[in-house]
């Protein structure tokens, strides 16, 4: 399949600057292409995770990636999409940020080709007369205040713009001038929310050299069900560092993917082919209840992002926490203390009033509550209705651990250990 007919079957096209929509060039000779990522955040999200899967088609494909850190643009903070100024972040922070990205790039490209640039290494010497002589000069100020959200932050009831905000483009564009001259890039992938920016850079390159250079933007993931950007939950965002968003954590979110779209994000997040995903779409249409899409996606964006054996882990704790592996069938140490960052865990003697082991949990808050809740059948061991005041030896089983759930929800679920 060539790389325009795999990028329009996955659905990764949004518009771009070629007019053939890249049939002639993207299936010819390669491409130096470039794609950034500012450190306003010291981990990315699966709302960039889109672009990265777009990035390694690009280079499967052998095309040559050049992969941007905004060290020079994280300490201004894009503008676009946001209604009010944000907060500067200190260069200690954006040089900490910058590392883990980076860190990121290289995880995530592994086995691939690729080159890192910072753009802060360009602009760290750059003069201010020299770069009004050299990039402002050249961008029209009705173009830049044309744009939607100038507009809107600078109309009525807006919160107004900065001058360093209002030239966040203009260090963009140059970011792209810089690459075309340096590095001979003539295209840049980005999502839907960057076209503005990216197109600045393009015109840039046909005013200062009247050379030809190009955009490909995807599409915006969004939620099915909220409409909102693609993960973003009641919890915040989804992110890729296993430290702010765990293996399981982040397995459990594409496993909980709706019905609706879960062969969209098949196509989008993963590398199986068209033959895989059919195939998977037919047994989600033959069994929906036991998700064969969701859990197959799962398992594929996981090992992308954390590797085979954190996936293989959030697997099986996921199993554990949803009955299809009994907690007393668990002995691997690893296995155990990745279910005791997803849920709580207490330790205590056999015979353990029931209540007790509830309100030392904070499953419940007091006893009161707690036996209103055994009353109610709203407790659980193993699975199973629990009737009995007390906790035996054998309520442990051989390995010495239950887990005790409110209700049926993952976070209202405790892992109990005998003393």
């Amino acid at each position: 399949m060539k790389l325009t007919e795999e990028l329009d079957w996955r659905g990764f096209l949004h518009q771009t600057t070629y007019p053939d929509g890249g049939e002639t060039r993207l299936n010819g000779q390669p491409v130096t292409f470039y794609w950034g990522v500012d450190p306003s955040a010291d981990s990315m999200t699966v709302g960039n995770l889109a672009i990265i899967m777009l990035v390694r088609h690009f280079i499967k494909h052998g095309h040559k990636a050049v992969l941007l850190v905004g060290g020079a643009t994280g300490l201004i903070g894009d503008p676009d999409g946001k209604a009010q100024e944000r907060e500067l972040i200190s260069l200690e922070a954006v040089n900490a940020n910058k590392s883990k990205l980076i860190a990121q790039y290289e995880r995530l490209f592994s086995s691939l080709p690729f080159e890192i640039v910072d753009n802060y290494d360009w602009f760290k010497d750059m003069h201010y007369l020299e770069f009004l002589r050299g990039v402002g000069k050249h961008v029209s100020l009705a173009q830049m205040l044309g744009r939607e959200f100038i507009s809107s932050r600078l109309g009525e009831g807006g919160n107004g713009i900065s001058y360093a905000e209002f030239s966040y483009v203009l260090i963009q564009a140059y970011d792209f001038l810089r690459l075309y001259q340096d590095k001979q890039v003539t295209l840049q992938l980005c999502g839907s929310d960057q076209w503005g920016n990216s197109i600045a850079g393009v015109d840039l390159i046909r005013r200062v050299t009247t050379g030809e250079a190009h955009v490909y933007a995807a599409p915006l993931i969004v939620n099915p069900v909220s409409g909102q950007k693609f993960g973003k939950t009641e919890a915040g965002a989804i992110w890729l560092d296993p430290e702010k968003t765990s293996p399981t954590q982040f397995y459990q979110f594409w496993v909980n993917q709706p019905d609706d779209a879960v062969e969209t994000h098949l196509k989008i997040f993963t590398d199986l082919d068209k033959a895989a995903i059919d195939a998977l779409m037919t047994q989600q249409r033959q069994d929906p209840g036991s998700r064969p899409a969701q859990l197959a996606l799962a398992v594929a964006v996981t090992e992308i992002v954390h590797g085979v054996e954190r996936t293989e882990v959030a697997r099986v704790v996921t199993d554990i926490l949803t009955g299809k592996v009994a907690i007393g069938t668990v002995t691997q140490a690893e296995l155990l203390d990745e279910l005791r960052k997803e849920i709580p865990a207490v330790e205590v003697a056999a015979n353990s009033l029931l209540v007790d082991v509830l309100v030392q949990g904070r499953l419940s808050s007091s006893k009161t509550e707690a036996r209103q809740l055994i009353a109610q059948n709203a407790i659980s061991v193993n699975g199973q209705r629990f009737v009995h005041e007390k906790l035996s030896q054998e309520d442990f089983g051989k390995s010495g651990r239950m887990l005790v759930r409110r209700g049926k929800a993952y976070k209202d679920t405790l892992l109990v250990e005998l003393t």
